[in-house]
């Protein structure tokens, strides 16, 4: 059981933490704060959390729980303001997408209160931001990727796990490098992707017509191009080094099907198609509970 879990951001995702925590009853008090006074009232008004604090400092006090749902750019600052009021038994969680950069600014910003910290990413999310979407399910059945480091507690590293755990998640364990190598492919690339091909189309005089023509496979492929665009560039510049190593590799693979179209080689289009969809086929989203799914 929590205590008093101290919110920090209080949007989709913070929110949706909040939330699912209370539906689970673990825990008794929610004290959340907010950049916008506005986005911290709403919640309040909603019922994500129960006390509206003045400063990320307010919230963590008195807090056994602090996690940061905030953009990844501003967790050094966050951390250094609330170092003061930190105690022993302290856990703090963070949300990011990227993980590197994070686990070096609780570094520089905890210092020796850097075992406190539990770097962790759930994997879930909409395209929709802000608390009015916040959902108490949205963690449910998800994974969610915990990147502790050598100098974080175990202790906090098992409250953590136990909490995720206790909400439905799949938990899994990785290194910072490790998370953002991965993501970079399988998340930020794509949704790079998405973002070019929109930027790609509206550049063009009949964007207009084009769009209206679209259909059910161009809606889900741009899907996550509606993304929040603040948080987005953030996750992209944050973990920019592997996602230059993945444009790369997706301009040599697009350089194949360029090659191949210019010279007008069915058999090349052909195979390098029929490899993505045999790959594809094959690929399962992971469900530790209730095994894979398309």
């Amino acid at each position: 059981m929590i205590d008093q879990l101290g919110l920090i951001g209080c949007g989709l995702m913070g929110g949706s933490l909040a939330l699912a925590l209370k539906r689970a009853g673990l825990v008794r008090k929610v004290v959340g704060y907010s950049l916008s006074p506005s986005s911290s009232q709403r919640a309040q008004e909603l019922g994500v959390i129960d006390v509206t604090a003045p400063s990320a400092l307010m919230a963590a006090a008195g807090s056994d729980v602090v996690v940061l749902a905030i953009p990844v750019n501003a967790t050094e600052t966050t951390l250094k303001a609330i170092r003061p009021v930190l105690e022993p038994h302290t856990l703090i969680m963070d949300m990011g997408s990227t993980k590197r950069d994070v686990v070096d600014a609780a570094r520089r910003a905890l210092r020796e209160q850097v075992s406190h910290f539990v770097p962790a990413h759930p994997i879930a999310g909409r395209e929709l931001a802000g608390v009015d979407h916040a959902d108490a399910h949205l963690y449910t059945d998800r994974q969610v990727i915990l990147t502790p480091i050598d100098r974080t507690g175990a202790m906090q590293t098992e409250r953590a796990h136990a909490i995720w755990t206790a909400l439905g998640c799949h938990v899994r364990r990785m290194s910072p490098e490790a998370h953002d190598a991965a993501y970079a492919a399988v998340s930020h690339l794509p949704h790079l992707l998405a973002f070019a091909a929109i930027n790609a189309i509206q550049q063009q005089p009949e964007s207009a017509e084009f769009l209206e023509l679209a259909g059910p496979g161009f809606r889900d492929f741009t899907r996550i191009a509606a993304s929040d665009p603040a948080i987005w560039r953030d996750i992209l510049l944050s973990n920019r080094e592997e996602l230059l190593q993945q444009i790369r590799h997706f301009e040599q693979a697009l350089g194949a099907f360029s090659s191949a179209l210019a010279d007008g080689r069915s058999d090349t289009i052909a195979e390098l198609v029929s490899q993505a969809s045999r790959s594809r086929r094959q690929w399962r989203m992971h469900n530790p509970k209730t095994g894979a799914t398309p």
